[in-house]
């Protein structure tokens, strides 16, 4: 396997949830020499420096300062969410006298059937009572802990003809016995005492890891590839890139599998409170500030559809994405590309000898939107929409190129290092 696949898969596996997402990421960022700020106290800024903030334990934006007359942004903008169970209040749920299941919700747009039968845990965050408040710590029950069992086909002789699922009954996970409590196991994953935890976001999530698998190790599996493929490219690559004249910027968002209508979302206000104060720390005047968020740029990275070998109709007829085919640039009335965005993007991939395709929805089988159109409505940055081709989208286990990794990475890092900048709305430099 080789060094940066393995890589992505070990970031997977310490990102059971969006919040431990954040947290990995947040490790990497500060072996790299990166400094935490706090959105509640003051911030200084030094010429050259490097710096990270956290918002609600599950979002993070990173960024370099090359000077303090830097000329525009340069964003990539990932989400570290990806659809699941969570788990309700009161979760335990008794049957027979014999059996704990857990109450659950599903989280985001995803196959629920495709979650029987498999080993599953939970992870998420604990709020738990501190000497002088509250404070938010993470847990991570890391063992093989649930299984929604499927109905036999004994009993159900129709299952093959298709089945509706009741997500209140049909998915409900088996904790274990009568006597089951899954706030003392989170409890005691978290190194706290089960009466210290005041509330919990706690979610599923996959036990299985990622795998190389095809004749010639063509591609991968594994779960979350939609969309921690492109957050761990986004840090890969912020780390290793460096631009002169932008300010190079990751924003990792929580909340996009359902709508990103949160604090810590794409559709609030994180993005532009941070190049805000990045702005002022700089001296820029309003005017200035608008005018290096219109000279910038932002990549809306997420992963894409690629034409399905069982069923190739669903896909576009002359726009057709590939495993290891390179990165995707995605044009739909719900993403935020244009031809001229679409075009910059391009030429850079072209220039750095990344290739590229094209990605359009089949007319008949309108696909999901993304967080690029939601966080333009906040900070009006010229976007395109990306991402890498992907089979079984939003299951537990998913499939994407192996080859597919490093193009990404290596697409990322030759953005953040392009000293593009618009000089009108219709013409971007590139450095």
């Amino acid at each position: 396997m080789e060094p940066l696949v393995r890589e992505l898969f070990d970031f997977i596996e310490k990102s059971p949830s969006a919040c431990h997402t954040v947290d990995t990421a947040r490790k990497l960022l500060l072996e790299e020499g990166f400094q935490e700020l706090s959105e509640t106290e003051p911030w200084k800024l030094s010429e050259g420096g490097s710096y990270f903030v956290v918002r609600s334990m599950s979002s993070l934006i990173a960024f370099r300062y090359p000077k303090r007359n830097f000329r525009a942004f340069s964003i990539a903008a990932p989400h570290g969410d990806s659809p699941c169970f969570q788990v309700k209040a009161s979760p335990e749920l008794q049957a027979e006298g014999k059996y704990t299941r857990l109450n659950t919700e599903v989280y985001g747009g995803m196959q629920v059937g495709l979650w029987q039968d498999r080993p599953l845990s939970v992870a998420g965050r604990l709020a738990v009572r501190a000497p002088e408040g509250v404070k938010g710590v993470l847990t991570n029950i890391d063992r093989d802990l649930l299984m929604i069992p499927g109905l036999a086909i004994h009993m159900n002789r129709q299952v093959n003809e298709g089945v509706k699922l009741n997500p209140q009954k049909d998915t409900l996970p088996l904790l274990g016995g009568g006597e089951a409590d899954l706030l003392e196991l989170a409890a005691e994953a978290a190194g706290v005492k089960k009466e210290e935890i005041v509330s919990y976001d706690l979610y599923l999530y996959h036990r299985a890891k990622g795998t190389v698998f095809g004749a010639k190790e063509e591609f991968i599996a594994s779960p979350k590839l939609d969309d921690l493929e492109c957050a761990f490219s986004a840090v890969k690559a912020l780390i290793g890139g460096k631009n002169r004249e932008n300010v190079t910027l990751c924003a990792l968002f929580d909340n996009e599998e359902i709508g990103s209508l949160t604090r810590q979302g794409a559709d609030s206000t994180f993005l532009f409170d941070v190049i805000s104060r990045i702005c002022e720390q700089s001296g820029k005047s309003r005017e200035e500030q608008i005018r290096a968020i219109a000279g910038g740029f932002l990549l809306s990275a997420d992963n894409a559809h690629a034409v399905h070998p069982n069923y190739p109709e669903k896909a576009d007829p002359t726009n057709r994405c590939y495993l290891n085919g390179g990165v995707v640039i995605k044009h739909s009335a719900r993403y935020a590309t244009d031809a001229v965005t679409a075009g910059v993007f391009e030429e850079i991939c072209k220039r750095n000898g990344v290739p590229t395709q094209t990605y359009y929805n089949h007319s008949a089988e309108p696909g999901g939107g993304t967080l690029g159109n939601l966080s333009g409505s906040h900070v009006s940055i010229p976007t395109v929409d990306i991402g890498l081709a992907q089979l079984s989208m939003h299951s537990p286990f998913e499939t994407a190129g192996r080859e597919d990794v490093t193009h990404m990475v290596n697409a990322m890092r030759s953005f953040y290092e392009t000293e593009l900048f618009w000089e009108r709305s219709d013409f971007c430099r590139i450095g």
